[in-house]
């Protein structure tokens, strides 16, 4: 390598890691170091968002993934709609929107090889949202989501996520013919634990709410109204513990530790909260997982908790996982427990 291409790649490398924001909770998609030089080049060369996307935020939306970009708190913020090829303009639909994991994005989260989120939309006919969490970088990249406690610099700066939420599903209601009592969150990671808070705090909003590998990280939640929870976990996460704290993957600065929420005391805060009889029933049980539902809740909602006993941190089901992590669990397929579970809240 000439002198001259090593010393830029020396200021790349100690910029790139200057200004990248700390994700707490690392989803399988968190940044390598070569793609963190990537993204500062990006930064480098990125001016403003692109024509097709800025050119009307509110402009209705045909069949297909459009990116677009909504103002909110002072910050431009990204996000990704995908709309069934079967969507009719004449007949309210369901939304779902989901957030991404802490250190990810939202591309990363619309890619179907790694969530399939996008496919069971087309065969569901939901429309299905990819917000993109605060990033200081131009691109979006290596974003985190205000839950609480956590994370990155979405947790330090207090970012107004709750809002962001509220804004963008009025913003896609203009786009789209959207059914307002067909409206949930999922999330991973960071991202469920971001589902959580708006299960809290925006219960107006959302039916439901499902988060897989993030625990309850809220500082208060005084729900408005009851709403049903559905939290999907392994037992071998190794990022965000199942009795708690922070595994030894979970972060790459410890000053930034969490001790995060354990399983069982998220379920039994919820099962508070919208008022359930305390003992589960289970509802599912094959090799390798588990699904238990807390009935007899306020206002006809349910709690429900699936557990699988291996895939670690990541989506059940998933077909790929980051190079190097643990495969997602074959056991359960988390797209079908999710999207099941909102039909059933629909219906109540």
């Amino acid at each position: 390598m000439r002198l001259r291409d090593a010393s830029l790649l020396g200021v790349l490398l100690a910029a790139a890691l200057t200004l990248l924001p700390v994700a707490q909770a690392q989803d399988p998609g968190g940044p390598t170091l070569r793609e963190r030089l990537r993204e500062r080049v990006e930064q480098r060369r990125a001016a403003k968002p692109d024509a097709d996307a800025s050119a009307s935020a509110l402009a209705p939306l045909t069949a297909g993934t459009h990116t677009r970009y909504l103002s909110h708190g002072g910050t431009n913020r990204k996000y990704l709609v995908h709309v069934p090829p079967g969507y009719d303009t004449t007949r309210p639909t369901p939304l779902v929107l989901a957030f991404h994991g802490g250190g990810g994005h939202a591309e990363y989260m619309a890619d179907d090889e790694k969530y399939g989120l996008g496919i069971k939309a087309d065969r569901e006919g939901f429309v299905v949202v990819f917000p993109n969490g605060y990033s200081k970088l131009p691109g979006g990249k290596f974003a985190t989501w205000n839950a609480g406690s956590c994370c990155g610099d979405a947790g330090d700066r207090k970012v107004d996520d709750v809002g962001f939420a509220r804004a963008l599903v009025a913003a896609v209601r203009q786009q789209l013919n959207i059914d307002s009592a067909r409206v949930f969150a999922t999330g991973m990671s960071n991202g469920g634990m971001m589902s959580h808070r708006l299960a809290c705090e925006a219960p107006d909003v959302f039916r439901a709410v499902a988060s897989v590998a993030g625990t309850d990280a809220t500082l208060t939640c005084t729900p408005s109204r009851p709403v049903s929870v559905l939290h999907i976990h392994a037992r071998d996460d190794t990022h965000v513990l199942f009795n708690g704290g922070a595994g030894q993957d979970a972060f790459r600065d410890t000053s930034k530790v969490t001790d995060f929420v354990s399983v069982p005391e998220t379920m039994a805060r919820w099962v508070r909260r919208v008022q359930c009889d305390s003992a589960p029933k289970r509802i599912l049980e094959r090799p390798g997982a588990f699904c238990e539902a807390y009935t007899g809740c306020a206002g006809g909602a349910t709690v429900q908790l699936c557990v699988t006993d291996d895939g670690g941190h990541s989506w059940p089901g998933a077909k790929t996982v980051r190079r190097g992590k643990e495969g997602a669990s074959r056991a359960l397929d988390a797209n079908e427990v999710v999207w099941g579970f909102f039909r059933a809240s629909s219906a109540r």
